[in-house]
Formats: structure tokens, C-alpha cells, sequence
């Protein structure tokens, strides 16, 4: 018996994905904008709205058994109400235009904030909420005031299709939930997720970048009268015959900081560019200029401003 009722099984949750398919209609992304007119709302009564169609059925059964024409009365006027509720809620939707759209660069890992502009039609609209996944966010509008903004989940880095958005409302009652999909043709740029655990290494390499007087050790030298005592080094000293003392240096001040990808070993491919990003976003947050060199030897910098970060990420993000 169980291998005949398996098929069975089968076969309804098949027609169940089937209908689920045919009701998320939108999938395919269309250019904004995108008016939903009546084909594209869908409307069904919620769990309290089944309730209250229950309770109208008893007492429809309960006013006709005993002919009583109060309750006969009540009971049409309230499921007149019902009727009424699945209009205004529907109403919600209907005409209602989305124009354009503008999602904001942001980090992988967080969520981007999604701008959204509607048509203003001179309607107030108070129960709209918008969910691109699990995330259902409230979105009234108001006549006069066409705008709203969600955010959207954002998993990996590069360019990334803006999500799937389902618009709905329960108003006026929550006995009725119509929806709609809208999936917009657009993209959104994701930064790489940004790690902040290494400081970036000190630049030894170019001696033009260095000024004497840091607390770094470079090398030693003969001893010229007038050098502090306590930077001879004696050992060294012993060695040759004749007294040696300690130099010592720094980096010059303004010089920029170098984030080369090659300096980067014995760490996988995501945690160097989420390496170079932090060292990116700390740079920029105080003001010092930065080289990136990327695994192309693609060079960018230096410099501190917003263009020179925005192109630094947009780089990273677009790695391989």
C-alpha cells in the first residue's frame, strides 16, 4: 500500500508547486515602470477572515432555523462588510506604479538600503509593506508623498539582481491579504565583505620614504662627535675596532599607505580581498592616502578622496 500511496503523494505535491508556480508570477525582470493592474493582484482571506466567514455561516444557519430577522439582518450587513473589506483591500494595490528604484552601494554581509518611487496618484496607501525575502517591511505611502525605502539582503560581493519585491496589504480589516510581484531589471554592486584583524605592513623597501629620527632600527654607522652615547653600539663596535652607532627612521609623514595583493600570502582568495577592503575603509576613514595594487598589477592611488575609495571597492568587489 505505501508504494501505491507514494505516487499519489507525489503527484499532489507536484500540482501544489505547479499552482504554487502559476500564483509567483513575475519572476522574469521587467524595465521599471511597472503598473499592477487586476491580472497582477491576488487576493485570498486570512486566517481570521476564514474565521469570520465561519462565524457568518453559523449565524446565517442559526438566524434562518429559528427565522429570526435581527440576526437575519445582522448577518448581511456583516457580510456586506466582508465584501466591502476584500474591495478596499484590494483597492490597496490596484493602479498602484512603481517608477524607478535606487539601491546603494554596500558591504557583503549587511543590508543594502533600496530606495523606491512610486507614482503619486493622490491616493493614500497605509497598509503597503514590501518583503524581498523572509523580511516583511512596512512601506506606507501617503498623497503627496510617493517614496519609501526597504532593505535587501546582500550574500555575496559583485553585482547582484535586485530581488524579487512582494508588495501587500491587509487593510483595512486583516481579513484579506492581496499581493504582487514586481522584479526589477536592475543591479546592484555588493563591496566585499571587510576584515579588520591585520594592520597593514610597513613599507622598508624605498628608503626615499623614510626620515631620520623614528624609533624603527636601519642600520649602523661610524660614531661623529656629538652622537648620543646611548646609541653606540658597543658589540658591534668591539667587532670592528672603532665605535659604531645605531640609526634609527621612520616612514615620512604623508606618505601613502601600500595595499598590495602580492604582499598577501597564506590566505585564501577571500580573505585577501576582505583584507584589502578593510585596509581600504580604514585608510579612507582617516584621511591617508592609499595604493591598491590588485593581482593584475592594476594600480590605483595614491589618494584619500570618495572617488578613489568608491574605485578602490568597485575593483575589489569585481575580482573573480
Amino acid at each position: 500500500m505505501d508504494g501505491l500511496a507514494q505516487p499519489g503523494r507525489t503527484s499532489f505535491a507536484a500540482r501544489v508547486r505547479h499552482w504554487s508556480r502559476a500564483l509567483m508570477r513575475g519572476r522574469k525582470p521587467e524595465a521599471l515602470p511597472v503598473r499592477l493592474d487586476r491580472r497582477r493582484i491576488y487576493i485570498v482571506p486570512t486566517r481570521a477572515g476564514l474565521g469570520f466567514a465561519v462565524l457568518l455561516a453559523t449565524m446565517l444557519v442559526g438566524a434562518l432555523n429559528y427565522q429570526n430577522n435581527a440576526a437575519l439582518l445582522l448577518t448581511c450587513l456583516l457580510g456586506a462588510a466582508l465584501a466591502s473589506s476584500m474591495l478596499l483591500t484590494w483597492r490597496e494595490l490596484h493602479d498602484l506604479t512603481l517608477r524607478s528604484l535606487h539601491a546603494e552601494h554596500g558591504f557583503c554581509g549587511a543590508r543594502l538600503p533600496l530606495h523606491l518611487a512610486f507614482a503619486d496618484d493622490r491616493r493614500d496607501r497605509h497598509g503597503l509593506s514590501i518583503a524581498t525575502d523572509e523580511l516583511e517591511q512596512p512601506c506606507p505611502l501617503t498623497a503627496g508623498a510617493s517614496r519609501a525605502s526597504v532593505t535587501i539582503a546582500a550574500d555575496r560581493r559583485g553585482w547582484m539582481a535586485v530581488p524579487r519585491m512582494r508588495i501587500s496589504s491587509t487593510l483595512p480589516f486583516g481579513l484579506f491579504r492581496a499581493w504582487s510581484w514586481i522584479t526589477p531589471a536592475q543591479r546592484v554592486l555588493v563591496y566585499p565583505r571587510f576584515l579588520n584583524d591585520a594592520q597593514p605592513p610597513a613599507r622598508h623597501d624605498d628608503p626615499a620614504e623614510r626620515i631620520a629620527g623614528g624609533d624603527e632600527f636601519a642600520g649602523l654607522r661610524d660614531y661623529h662627535p656629538g652622537d648620543p652615547i646611548r646609541h653606540v653600539a658597543w658589540k658591534a663596535s668591539a667587532r670592528h675596532g672603532h665605535l659604531l652607532v645605531r640609526e634609527f627612521d621612520r616612514a615620512a609623514p604623508g606618505q601613502p599607505l601600500r595595499f598590495d595583493w602580492h604582499a598577501l600570502t597564506g590566505i585564501d582568495r577571500e580573505t585577501r580581498i576582505s583584507r584589502l577592503a578593510g585596509w581600504v575603509c580604514e585608510a579612507y576613514a582617516a584621511a591617508h592616502p592609499w595604493i591598491l595594487v590588485l593581482e593584475d598589477q592594476r594600480t590605483f592611488g595614491p589618494a584619500s578622496d570618495a572617488g578613489h575609495y568608491h574605485r578602490c571597492l568597485t575593483a575589489l568587489a569585481e575580482l573573480p
